[in-house]
């Protein structure tokens, strides 16, 4: 009966360590392109550089970058498995991973549990973040039922809250996604009365007209490149960090 007892004990002990272990790998956050990259890239940028001054070392998976031969990157990693064959060469705090290509390779990974997203776990071990900035069609193959809350955003370009409604009701009805909302205001808020409904209003009266949705919004004001990221960034970063998806270290599956 001792013996049983220390037997439980160990046993207890190396599942709490291996528990402990899981919840210190890196962080999954998302963000859905869906057509003003400009903008969305603005953000992402702000996003990322304050996740640094948080004291997190970040990659950024680029779907709207292809993979090649003189620019290799998540193709590439998940192939060969070693950081060897990839070279940062940008001038930036956090790297950025061409990953059109490794993502659609994730996606056609179709493990008996858990997500497409096992290998990056391993791929990524020494970050503390991961972002994957990508569409809202391969986001909700990769991230279905995960929970997650993908950052989808919308602006004052005229298209903007159309195909943010595209992206919104891919992740709602094909992955059961409820995304993290930001308006990006890039001018200050005006006295003057209007009766024109803002980008974010359409936008939220669509979603809950077509799909019954109620879509709530954080405002995020912009700076000019030499300004730090606003307060409204950080709140937004520790709102991504919040819902973040951790992912498993010790739980790689080639991709070959």
């Amino acid at each position: 009966m001792r013996g049983t007892l220390m037997l439980e004990t160990c046993f207890n002990q190396g599942a709490g360590l291996q528990s402990l272990a899981l919840q210190t790998g890196p962080r999954m956050i998302a963000m859905t392109n869906h057509g003003d990259k400009q903008s969305e890239l603005s953000l992402l940028w702000n996003l990322c550089s304050t996740l640094v001054d948080l004291g997190y070392c970040v990659g950024v998976l680029d779907a709207t970058t292809t993979e090649s031969a003189d620019n290799p990157g998540l193709e590439k990693l998940l192939n060969e498995c070693s950081w060897s064959v990839y070279q940062q060469t940008e001038s930036l705090p956090w790297s950025v991973i061409p990953a059109a290509r490794g993502l659609i390779q994730l996606c056609s990974h179709k493990p008996a549990q858990g997500l497409p997203l096992a290998p990056l776990g391993s791929l990524f071990q020494n970050f503390g973040v991961v972002v994957i900035y990508a569409g809202a069609d391969v986001l909700s193959q990769l991230l279905a039922n995960s929970g997650i809350e993908p950052l989808l955003t919308v602006t004052s370009i005229k298209m903007s809250p159309v195909t943010a409604y595209q992206a919104l009701k891919q992740l709602l009805l094909n992955a059961k996604l409820r995304p993290t909302m930001a308006s990006i205001v890039s001018n200050p808020v005006s006295n003057r009365v209007t009766t024109a409904k803002s980008p974010i209003e359409n936008l939220q009266e669509c979603a809950m007209t077509f799909l019954g949705y109620r879509l709530d919004a954080l405002a995020v004001r912009t700076h000019q490149p030499s300004e730090r990221p606003t307060d409204d960034v950080k709140r937004l970063a520790l709102r991504l960090l919040e819902n973040a998806l951790p992912l498993r270290r010790n739980h790689f599956v080639g991709s070959h």
